[in-house]
């Protein structure tokens, strides 16, 4: 799945033009450069992240988040073809990286430049969760509803038990194409609609208004920033490297 969606990332990035690459993205002050730039050093980090589990030391300096805004502002005036060839190596670099991991690596704790710590195998989930959410962020026609159910259905878990435990105030949720519902609060709202139109709304990617609620959508609670950090004992989807 990861594979597929890095995949149809780059064919998106090498098709467009040097006006749309300038174009306005859906994230406020980003062009699509800044957004294709800030994946490729996304999945940058996610290797050094995955080098420091193999190996136990780190695989070089890190990029702090001073470095990594200025390499993303100076690669998002790359070329269409040069930015989508930058985003390939990256993608192809962590998909050797992952594919040379030894098994007992993967329950390494890394840390996030966040600062919280999770285990190697996690950071193929946030690689996939950058894919899919900021190919929405193009703006370019992909949609929430062409994520595919299996991501979907995990990062409803991921960010509901993070919410739950947040005290986020909120009933419930259901994904009613997925036949899934989550209860948080024992007070507050219960919205439903599809999964990929709930999970859009709690990322701040789709209006509440695309959703079923018991009061109206201005009375809704917004959603923190997205993605928070996962709580120990989150699931683990699995996914080819």
């Amino acid at each position: 799945m990861r594979r597929r969606s890095g995949a149809r990332l780059v064919r998106t990035a090498a098709s467009l033009s040097g006006t749309a690459l300038r174009a306005p993205s859906a994230l406020p002050g980003w062009t699509r450069g800044h957004v294709l730039a800030h994946v490729s050093h996304g999945v940058d980090a996610y290797v050094w992240l995955l080098g420091l589990a193999h190996t136990d030391r780190e695989p070089g300096p890190r990029a702090g988040a001073a470095a990594l805004a200025s390499a993303v502002e100076r690669d998002a005036q790359l070329s269409a073809d040069g930015i989508a060839a930058r985003l390939r190596q990256s993608l192809d670099r962590f998909a050797a990286r992952a594919r040379a991991m030894p098994a007992p690596a993967w329950e390494c704790l890394v840390p996030a430049l966040a600062g919280w710590r999770h285990p190697a195998r996690y950071v193929l989930l946030r690689c996939l969760r950058e894919l899919q959410t900021h190919h929405v962020d193009l703006n370019t026609g992909h949609r929430t509803e062409q994520w595919p159910d299996a991501y979907v259905t995990w990062a409803l878990d991921d960010t509901v038990a993070t919410l739950r435990a947040q005290g986020f105030p909120l009933a419930s949720v259901e994904a009613v194409d997925l036949g899934r519902r989550w209860s948080l609060a024992a007070q507050g709202a219960s919205v439903a609609g599809a999964g990929h139109q709930v999970l859009g709304w709690l990322a701040g990617r789709t209006p509440a208004g695309a959703l079923t609620a018991d009061r109206p959508a201005r009375l809704l609670p917004h959603p923190p920033a997205w993605p928070q950090p996962p709580l120990p004992g989150w699931g683990h989807m699995g996914d080819e490297v």
